[in-house]
């Protein structure tokens, strides 16, 4: 929806592509159109996403380098350190998907 006219703008799934796993209801970003047609997003840089599930830390496992898989709300699967818990929120960078730190509640 364009947050000054309050038009809306359909886009096609298979357009966005992974811009998918960034976006959660209510998220701002740019749509890019050719014409009247949508045709893409353009993502910032960085987004905060909840930690939706990922193991809890257990003493030893540093032996792994120090991170671990965490499920983010959006269905994006990262890689975070260990002190890390379900309910976390975290910055992912939008262009490499990694993560970037963890977000204050």
């Amino acid at each position: 929806m364009n947050t000054d006219t309050y038009d809306q703008l359909a886009i096609n799934t298979e357009r966005l592509g992974d811009a998918l796993n960034y976006l959660r209801e209510n998220s701002t970003c740019d749509i890019i159109t050719y014409g009247e047609e949508a045709i893409g997003i353009e993502l910032p840089s960085s987004v905060e996403l909840k930690i939706e599930q990922t193991d809890p830390w257990v003493r030893g496992d540093t032996a792994q380098g120090g991170t671990k898989p965490a499920k983010l709300e959006t269905g994006l699967q990262v890689q975070v350190p260990l002190f890390l818990n379900s309910g976390d929120t975290v910055k992912v960078d939008t262009r490499s998907g990694d993560y970037l730190e963890r977000v204050s509640n």
